[in-house]
């Protein structure tokens, strides 16, 4: 398993720089590798620019200032707006570019990413958190549009910008230079410091901010459990307690921004300092012009800006290394479910099962089936019935495959699901699951999932099929009645009903209840039984349902019971034998009679 199946990730930094993950994410960037060109050139005329505005300032002093040369200075004062005009425009093209850049990548990885995640098999989200997945998703490629948008290219603008600095003020004058920069060692200890703190203080708040994000996510979905045990103030105490320890992570790193800022404030007034004391004396002296002190100043200030940006640079490096060792964590988890090469497939397709001798195990040894064997003919229908446990749910994930039997062969018309191309294998199918999952929209989007070859037409003829026309007539919009999330406004059997439109609509070739009438009252089942009755002819189907009474008529019945087929045959075969169908059968009457539910 991936590192990404790790509870505790979040926990971990890395390092700054990796150059394995850098070199992967360039691979994002090549196909707009000009434009990275482009920016660059663009932050290295800025640079350019800022140094010119200097030694403008420098010559207009000396030459045309200082010598009461008007004529001159008007020229140089033109020169000098035409620089800064220049100068915006450059940084105004630069910022757009990067900007843009980091927009760009971070849709490329945002879609590789989802796209990768649909492919993997259920046992992985068995295993992750749907909250981590989606931080992923979200909040990790976020973080490397910042690193592309204003971090890699800028630094590059940074360190050109403080070799040309240093050029210039050894340019003007070598001794003053080196007395300038005296400071500069006192600023790499307070930066190393200041790294070394705030590299701590980020580790603790993307903890403390996982843990806040994981338990939202947790008690916002199971709400209706903290209302109905009334857990209100026991929560909210809860989550304040954790938004309190993401506070003081957030507030100890204000604390080091604080202090590391005036701290390169007061390095940068020391060096000015000196630069006034000494630069002083040159002037007297003769060995210094006017001109030349002022541009010493203006590069001194300018040295210090880069500086205080590198810090930040670092800290967006470091967050993007770590996100992006968590991205390629999860594009490394190789799916487990693929399509094998060359796949056979059935000229015409009948809708043939057959189970022969199949085992199967979500956690290594323990068997979930145990040499389970059964088939079903074309247009056949089967039902499997047995204890909750017995795999009756686990039959359909493995015929679906979503996941792989360990031992035996699952067959579709003769060929087995792992050869089958699981999107044609899944075409044919058709499932109707007890917990119903509805998407936001309207009725219609899920009934046809977006499929543009279902017309409405189809769509409400799915839905009378069903019995759902009474509920599109007391809906003035019909089938474009709105949705909420999840369909939290729909009863638990107009969800199952609109579940069961869906499949119709599709048209399976075998359609698969898995307890989808378990949920409902009487007079919606006996809406879903009326049309199954007419909707399942010359169609295989499977049913798998607690309620033994909606399977009486099915040709096949399949008892389970601890993973193994222990008896198969029609209702009134299985209840002569006196089995386990039987004592099923028989205390599940008992129930009804005691509840006052007529059989």
């Amino acid at each position: 398993m991936s590192k990404a199946s790790g509870f505790h990730e979040e926990e971990v930094l890395g390092k700054a720089y990796d150059s394995r993950l850098m070199k992967r994410l360039l691979q994002y960037v090549r196909p707009y590798r000009w434009w990275i060109v482009l920016a660059v050139v663009l932050l290295l005329t800025m640079a350019s620019f800022r140094i010119g505005i200097v030694t403008l300032t420098q010559i207009t002093i000396d030459d045309y200032i200082l010598a009461k040369d008007f004529d001159g200075l008007l020229d140089m004062s033109l020169i000098y707006l035409a620089v800064i005009i220049l100068g915006f425009l450059a940084s105004y093209s630069q910022a757009m570019i990067t900007a843009w850049l980091g927009q760009k990548v971070q849709h490329d990885i945002r879609m590789q990413v989802f796209g990768h995640i649909q492919k993997l098999q259920l046992s992985f989200f068995d295993k992750n958190p749907v909250g981590r997945l989606v931080t992923r998703v979200t909040s990790d490629v976020n973080v490397l549009n910042e690193m592309f948008s204003s971090g890699v290219v800028t630094v590059i603008g940074d360190l050109f910008m403080l070799a040309l600095i240093v050029g210039m003020l050894l340019y003007y004058n070598w001794r003053l230079a080196l007395i300038t920069l005296v400071a500069v060692p006192l600023l790499l200890i307070a930066t190393f410091i200041f790294r070394a703190k705030v590299r701590e203080v980020y580790r603790q708040v993307r903890l403390k901010l996982a843990r806040l994000n994981a338990f939202v996510q947790e008690h916002v979905t199971g709400m209706k459990v903290v209302q109905l045990f009334v857990k209100e103030d026991r929560t909210f105490k809860q989550f304040d307690g954790i938004n309190k320890e993401l506070r003081g992570a957030h507030l100890r790193g204000i604390y080091y921004y604080a202090i590391f800022f005036p701290t390169v404030e007061v390095i940068g007034a020391l060096s000015l300092a000196l630069l006034l004391y000494y630069g002083g004396f040159r002037i007297t002296d003769g060995l210094l012009t006017f001109g030349e002190l002022v541009a010493f100043i203006e590069l001194v200030a300018l040295f210090y800006r880069p500086i205080r940006e590198l810090s930040e640079k670092y800290n967006i490096l470091q967050a993007s290394m770590a996100s992006s060792e968590r991205i390629f964590d999860l594009l490394d988890t190789n799916p487990a479910i693929v399509d094998r090469p060359d796949s056979p497939e059935p000229k015409k397709f009948e809708g043939r099962i057959d189970f022969e001798n199949v085992w199967f195990a979500y956690n290594d040894d323990d068997w979930v089936l145990k040499d389970v064997s059964f088939s079903v003919a074309p247009g056949e229908k089967a039902a499997i019935v047995g204890a909750t446990g017995a795999g009756k749910t686990s039959l359909m994930s493995l015929l679906y495959r979503f996941y792989d039997y360990q031992k035996g062969s699952i067959k579709v018309d003769g060929v087995d699901v792992k050869d089958w191309p699981i999107e044609k294998l899944r075409s044919h199918l058709a499932l109707v699951l007890q917990d119903v999952y509805l998407f936001s929209g309207d009725y219609a989007d899920n009934v046809r999932l977006k499929d543009p070859e279902i017309s409405d037409d189809e769509v409400k003829a799915a839905l009378t099929a069903v019995g759902f026309d009474r509920f599109l007539n007391e809906s003035p919009d019909g089938i474009h009645t709105e949705v909420k999330e999840r369909g939290v406004t729909l009863s638990t059997g107009q969800k199952q009903l609109l579940s069961f439109a869906r499949s119709l609509a599709h048209d399976p070739d075998i359609l698969i209840l898995d307890e989808a009438t378990s949920s409902v009252d009487t007079e919606t089942e006996g809406l879903i039984q009326k049309a199954l009755d007419r909707l399942l002819e010359n169609r295989t189907s499977i049913v798998i349902a607690h309620r033994l009474s909606t399977i009486e008529k099915a040709d096949k019945i399949i008892v389970l019971h601890h993973g193994e087929l222990r008896e198969e045959g029609k209702h009134h075969e299985l209840l002569k034998q006196k089995g386990i169908y039987h004592k099923l059968y028989q205390m599940q009457y008992k129930k009804q009679e005691a509840a006052g539910v007529p059989r």
